[in-house]
């Protein structure tokens, strides 16, 4: 939502064209997204005529404030909501950055690909916000991410998996 959204756009912005259909996957309380994305689509039309995107909503998987033990049950709920979809979409690369919609997503690609229907590549970037500590989404993807980018040093030297590019948003 918001923070997040605009960190990914951002990140999108230095894709090229070839980066195409993108699958936007966002929580079903998000209000702020949809219009953002749109906005975003609507100006890189301009530039790459074939420019395609679809939208897709999922269950929230964690509310903030959200106690543990009840998010596990939502969790689970957006896991098993996530699943039909990633195998609908197959995609060939998943880059999230951070709000927990995308831990179902992630895991509903991972288990596609244990079975073998379909391998994605997962590149978390943790938001540029964290500077000590991961976010919950990351603490759980640095163990399940192909790529886990993160924006400060001192992460690096905490997570020696990661990779520091500097300030990439």
């Amino acid at each position: 939502t918001g923070g997040h959204t605009t960190e990914i756009l951002r990140l999108l912005s230095c894709l090229s064209e070839s980066y195409s259909p993108r699958h936007y996957i966002f929580a079903d309380s998000d209000k702020m997204s949809e219009a953002k994305i749109r906005s975003f689509e609507q100006k890189r039309s301009e530039t790459f005529s074939n420019s395609q995107f679809t939208l897709d909503r999922i269950p929230r998987s964690r509310e903030v404030r959200q106690s543990w033990t009840s998010s596990v049950v939502t969790t689970l709920y957006s896991i098993l909501y996530s699943l039909p979809l990633t195998y609908k979409l197959k995609p060939d690369l998943i880059l999230c950055n951070g709000p927990g919609t995308c831990v179902p997503v992630c895991l509903s690609a991972l288990l596609l690909g244990l079975l073998g229907m379909k391998r994605a590549i997962i590149v978390y970037v943790e938001s540029i916000c964290r500077v000590e500590t991961l976010s919950l989404s990351g603490k759980i993807l640095y163990y399940f991410s192909d790529y886990f980018i993160v924006q400060w040093p001192d992460l690096k030297e905490k997570y020696p998996k990661s990779v520091y590019l500097g300030r990439i948003v």
